[in-house]
């Protein structure tokens, strides 16, 4: 399998060389050349297999200048028991006859982010033994809030590996920025950024765009590379766990082998609903891809009307890791639509960087159209489903699941599809805890409290133990205080990488 850039104008290269430079030069994505496909028998074969062998299928077809061995033990290596604490890594848990909780925050750092970012760094190292290349990769990260946390904590200590996240300075709620800043490790460093996560995304593609630093970073031996999303590596273990709901319903009998479903996937950067996307090409039965979005609805406007605007209000949210105006992977999705129309893409990513928007023409709107619908939910919303799901199941949502779950009832309502859905749950309960325990027990229970008090109070309500990357976190030390303006992000790479200079 090789992979090409969206924008046309960089060769094709194998996955290895993809994932170790996370972002094509000519400033594109890499996406695979050709469709990766499951077969129906193949697909029935897979029905009862553990997590780890689904993932092995999945990602020989992506990773095929990975051997056999090296693909598994990639795997054994990051979806175990010291890393999660299900046995079925991703389980989905069933609310109604018609809707399902996929749970992907069973890992180290109880956010989805960990299915990828725990896989990474072992295909990212290996990525650099198969090209030759003995320089020390330097992991640049923008995050919102759970892909730094899960980026570090994936990273941390491996041989031949720097990683430097950067993260907006009041843009992650006080658990988030607490697991950031007292992370361990000799080879990790987090940076504030004076700004919000766009700013701090568009810092990171523009040190990556710049031709000139990264020459000067290969001079003094460091290669650039991204745990974003933005990276092939990021995406391609994403997939195995849409595969792994539909077939866990299916073993359980809750749907027939072959029938339809919708997923719900609580949407900001675009790579997870994307990796459903792969997964629908791939061959898995999914009807609708719904995209569910907070206030920062950039992403609704865009499916319903093709036309993507990021010069609109950026709201702060209970749903931080939404709180994103510039959605990346969608050039991902646009170079798919259009019959991989480079020239088309280009154009479209020229003109959101330099007028902030572009308008999709009519043919590709239509596609969209047939895959996808949209629609978002504000923060008191969120907050009246948390407490909805609460009281009628007795089951806890963190505020990015209650987001999906409500835009979920609207499709319902405006399409009445009774399609089964399995909505993506990103985060653990216990992550945004001051607005979930406000939700379920109201505004006295939160009154003089801070987020790590709040914790407990989650856990005697719900029944739930704390998880353990949670516990314990306000007494740790903070290693990292360096904050930056968004224009001197590079300066602080160069920093850190360089600290003679």
């Amino acid at each position: 399998m090789l992979y090409e850039s969206t924008r046309g104008q960089f060769k094709r290269v194998l996955s290895a060389e993809a994932i170790k430079q996370g972002i094509s030069p000519d400033g594109g994505l890499f996406v695979p050349h050709e469709t990766a496909l499951i077969s129906r028998d193949q697909l029935k074969e897979m029905v009862g297999l553990s997590y780890q062998a689904q993932a092995a299928i999945i990602l020989r077809k992506y990773l095929t200048d990975y051997t056999s061995e090296e693909i598994n033990e990639c795997i054994s290596l990051s979806y175990n028991s010291k890393k999660f604490d299900s046995p079925a890594i991703a389980p989905v848990c069933k609310l109604n006859e018609s809707l399902y909780i996929l749970e992907l925050w069973h890992g180290p750092t109880c956010a989805f982010k960990d299915l990828a970012l725990q896989i990474l760094p072992h295909l990212l190292t290996k990525a650099a033994a198969k090209t030759g290349d003995l320089s020390t990769i330097v992991i640049l990260v923008a995050t919102s809030g759970d892909t730094g946390k899960a980026a570090l904590e994936g990273f941390k200590n491996v041989a031949g590996t720097k990683i430097i996240v950067f993260y907006p300075e009041h843009g992650v709620s006080a658990v988030q920025q607490v697991q950031m800043v007292t992370q361990e490790g000799n080879n990790v460093d987090v940076v504030a950024v004076r700004g919000n996560f766009d700013d701090a995304q568009n810092g990171v593609k523009n040190i990556f765009g710049d031709t000139g630093f990264n020459k000067d970073m290969l001079a003094g031996n460091y290669q650039l590379s991204s745990a974003n999303s933005i990276n092939w590596g990021r995406l391609a273990p994403q997939i195995v766990y849409y595969f792994s709901a539909y077939l866990q319903l299916v073993a359980k009998g809750d749907i027939a082998f072959g029938e339809k479903v919708n997923f719900v996937v609580p949407t900001g950067n675009f790579g997870n609903i994307l990796s459903a996307f792969y997964a629908r090409e791939m061959g898995l039965p999914i009807n609708k891809l719904i995209c569910a979005a907070n206030a920062n609805n950039v992403l609704t406007d865009f499916i319903r009307t093709g036309a993507y605007n990021r010069e609109r209000q950026f709201r702060k949210t209970i749903s931080p890791s939404m709180d994103i105006l510039v959605s990346s992977n969608l050039e991902r999705l646009l170079y798919h639509l259009t019959g991989r129309d480079d020239v088309k893409t280009r154009e479209w990513m020229i003109s959101l960087k330099d007028k902030g928007s572009y308008q999709v023409d009519e043919l590709t709107l239509a596609r969209i159209d047939r895959l996808f619908w949209s629609d978002s939910a504000e923060d008191s919303e969120t907050m009246d489903t948390i407490g909805s799901i609460f009281d009628k199941y007795g089951y806890v949502t963190d505020t990015h699941t209650a987001v999906g779950i409500n835009v979920y009832n609207k499709y319902i309502s405006a399409t009445g599809d009774k399609t089964k859905a399995i909505v993506a749950s990103t985060a653990s309960p216990f992550k945004f805890n001051a607005s979930v325990t406000r939700a379920i027990l109201g505004d006295d229970a939160v009154k003089g409290k801070d987020e790590f008090e709040l914790l407990e109070a989650l856990s005697a309500a719900s029944g739930m133990e704390i998880p353990h990357g949670l516990r314990n976190l306000d007494k740790k030390t903070v290693l990292h205080q360096r904050t930056v303006s968004r224009n001197d992000m590079k300066e602080a790479v160069n920093n850190i990488l360089k600290p003679t200079n």
